[in-house]
C-alpha cells in the first residue's frame, strides 16, 4: 500500500472524514472526503421524478430508499478501495434540489406529496407576493407554493405545522433539527444579508397576507431556522444512523452541517462564494449564481436574489430546463449505434456528439432547438414542448444539430445573464460544473460564447454538489476561525488544476445571431404548448 493509501485508510478508520450526500434531480450522489478534501470514495443512485396529478414529485419512499442505496454504494466503494469498513464519520452534510414544498402536520406526517421546484402552478401566488413585497418571488419558491395552497384553499392547509425543502426534510429526520443552511433558506423566503435570517419586515407583511386568508396561521412559525455555514446544526441521532444505513454499521454522533441547496453546494464546489465570482450548474435544470457586490437597483422577474452558504447576496438565473434533452438525443444515437453493430457505449457516444458540435457552423446553420421538457418562467412558458425547428434552407448536419442542442441548453440562461449585464454587474470568473462539462472543452467553450465571459472548469467538477456539501461538512469539522471564502481559497482550492475557456469571437458572433433567432422562435414554442396537450 502506498503512503497516500495508508493515510486514507487511517483517516477512514479513525473517523477523520466528511461525508456529503446530494439529492439531485436524476441522481443521488454520495462523496466521502478526507483531510485536504481529497475524494476517498463515491456512491450513487439514479432516480426520476414523476408527473402525478399534473405536479412533479418524488415519493417519500423513493427519497429514503434512494438515499440508503447511495450511501450503501459509497460504503461498498470504501471497502473496495481501502479495505476497511466505514463505521465512523467525522462530519456529514446533506444537500438537495432547492425550493419546492414539503408540508407536515404537528405529528410530522407529510400532508401532500412533495412538490418540486419544477412545478409552475404557483403563478398567481408568486405574482401577488412579488407585487406586494416588491421582491421577485419565483414560481418554484417555497413561499410561493405555500401561498398558492392558501389561495386554492387546499384542505391540508388547516393542518400545517412546518414546511421545508428536501434537504431540510432529510436533515430533520436524521438529526431532529428543523434548520436550513441560509443558502437553501433563501430559496424559501428572502434573506436579509445583514442578519443572515429571513427579512423581518417582509416576513411580517407576508404573515399579514397569510392571516387575512387563514386566520390563526402563523407563517413565520412554519419556516425552518436559517443557519450560516459552520454553525452547529445538530448531530446524527441513533434513529438517523439506522435510517441512513439500515445494516447498523454506521455509528451515530457525527456533527452535521447546515443542510444546503444544490445552488450553494455548486458554488462551494467551484470556489465561487466571493464577490465578483459566479458559477453555472448544468443538470436537469441549469442555473447561474453571481455573487453581488451590492443589491440590484430594480426587481427583475428573470433573477432570483438568494445567498451563498455564508449569507452573501447572489443573483440567480434559474432555468427549469437544462441537459435532459441532450441526454435524450444521446440515447437515440446510442440506440442507432447498437442497431448498426457499432460501439454503443454511452460515454463514447456523448464524446463523439460533443466533438461534432465543435465542427458545426457558429450560428448553428439556421437550426433551432428548444429543450423545454417543463415550463420555463423566464420566457413565459407554463409548460414545455421539446422542439427542433428548421427551414428548408437550414443546413441540417450532425455538427449543426449538436451545436444547436448545446446552444439550446444555454439559450434561456443567456437571456437572464443579459439582464445582469444591464445592471452593470461585473464578473472576474465564472466556474462551471455538471456532467455535460466532462467532455473537455466543448460545452465549456460554447457556454463562454453564450455568456460572453471566461468559463473555468476545475478538477472537482465531476463530483459536483456531493463534494461541495462534503466540503461544507469538513468546514464545520476543521474550519473554525476562517471565513468560508478564505477557507476555500487557502485550504481547498490552493492547488487545484483549472482549465479556462475564453470566449471565441467567431462563436460569440454566431451565438448572438442564433439567440436572436431563438428569441423570435419562442412564438413557435408558445404555439406548440397551446396546440399539443
Amino acid at each position: 500500500m502506498t503512503q497516500q493509501g495508508a493515510s486514507a485508510t487511517a483517516a477512514i478508520a479513525e473517523g477523520r472524514t466528511s461525508l456529503g450526500v446530494e439529492l439531485g434531480s436524476t441522481n443521488i450522489k454520495a462523496c466521502l472526503i478526507g483531510p485536504g478534501c481529497q475524494v476517498l470514495a463515491t456512491g450513487g443512485h439514479g432516480w426520476e421524478n414523476q408527473f402525478v396529478d399534473r405536479l412533479w414529485t418524488y415519493s417519500e419512499n423513493a427519497i429514503w430508499t434512494g438515499l440508503q442505496a447511495a450511501v450503501a454504494s459509497l460504503m461498498a466503494d470504501v471497502e473496495r478501495r481501502h479495505g476497511v469498513p466505514l463505521t465512523r464519520i467525522g462530519a456529514l452534510g446533506f444537500s438537495a434540489m432547492m425550493h419546492g414544498y414539503l408540508a407536515f402536520d404537528a405529528n410530522g406526517a407529510l400532508l401532500v406529496p412533495f412538490r418540486t421546484w419544477r412545478n409552475t402552478n404557483t403563478e398567481r401566488a408568486a405574482g401577488e407576493l412579488t407585487k406586494t413585497l416588491s421582491f421577485n418571488f419565483p414560481l418554484r419558491w417555497s413561499a410561493s407554493h405555500l401561498y398558492q395552497a392558501i389561495l386554492d384553499e387546499e384542505p391540508h392547509v388547516a393542518d400545517l405545522d412546518f414546511i421545508t425543502t428536501l434537504a431540510g426534510f432529510v436533515h430533520w429526520r436524521l438529526t431532529g433539527r428543523k434548520v436550513l443552511g441560509v443558502g437553501d433558506a433563501s430559496g424559501m423566503f428572502p434573506i436579509d444579508p445583514a442578519t443572515h435570517d429571513y427579512d423581518a419586515p417582509m416576513l411580517a407583511r407576508f404573515g399579514e397576507m397569510v392571516a387575512a386568508r387563514r386566520p390563526g396561521l402563523d407563517a413565520a412559525a412554519l419556516l425552518p431556522k436559517a443557519l450560516v455555514a459552520g454553525e452547529d446544526a445538530g448531530s446524527l441521532t441513533a434513529e438517523g444512523a439506522a435510517l441512513l444505513d439500515p445494516t447498523g454499521r454506521l455509528q451515530p454522533g457525527a456533527p452535521v452541517c447546515p443542510p444546503e441547496g444544490d445552488a450553494g453546494t455548486g458554488m462551494v464546489a467551484t470556489n465561487a462564494v466571493a464577490q465578483r465570482t459566479g458559477n453555472i450548474s448544468a443538470g436537469t435544470s441549469i442555473f447561474a449564481m453571481v455573487v453581488l457586490e451590492k443589491p440590484l437597483t430594480a426587481v427583475h422577474e428573470e433573477l432570483d436574489i438568494v445567498t451563498t452558504p455564508a449569507g452573501d447576496l447572489v443573483a440567480m438565473v434559474h432555468c427549469n430546463n437544462g441537459a435532459s434533452e441532450l441526454g435524450t438525443w444521446a440515447g437515440v444515437f446510442t440506440q442507432f449505434a447498437a442497431a448498426i453493430g457499432a460501439n454503443a457505449d454511452a460515454n463514447a457516444v456523448f464524446g463523439a456528439l460533443f466533438a461534432a458540435a465543435l465542427e458545426g457552423e457558429a450560428d448553428g446553420g439556421g437550426l433551432l432547438a428548444y429543450n423545454y421538457l417543463a415550463g420555463e418562467p423566464i420566457t413565459g412558458m407554463a409548460e414545455g414542448r421539446p422542439l427542433v425547428v428548421r427551414t428548408p434552407g437550414s443546413r441540417l448536419t450532425l455538427a449543426n444539430f449538436m451545436r444547436t442542442q448545446l446552444y439550446a441548453a444555454f439559450g434561456t440562461l443567456s437571456l437572464g445573464m443579459n439582464v445582469l449585464r444591464g445592471e452593470g454587474v461585473q464578473l472576474d470568473s465564472m466556474f462551471a460544473h455538471g456532467g455535460m462539462f466532462k467532455t473537455a472543452g466543448v460545452a465549456q467553450r460554447l457556454l463562454a460564447a453564450a455568456i460572453g465571459a471566461p468559463v473555468t472548469v476545475g478538477d472537482t467538477a465531476s463530483e459536483g454538489g456531493a463534494w461541495g456539501i462534503a466540503v461544507l461538512a469538513e468546514y464545520l469539522r476543521t474550519g473554525a476561525g476562517s471565513g468560508l471564502s478564505d477557507y476555500l481559497a487557502g485550504r481547498v482550492f490552493a492547488g487545484a488544476k483549472l482549465d479556462v475557456a475564453e470566449p471565441d469571437p467567431v462563436d460569440v458572433e454566431g451565438y448572438a445571431a442564433w439567440l436572436k433567432l431563438y428569441s423570435a422562435g419562442l412564438a413557435i414554442e408558445k404555439a406548440a404548448t397551446e396546440a399539443i396537450s
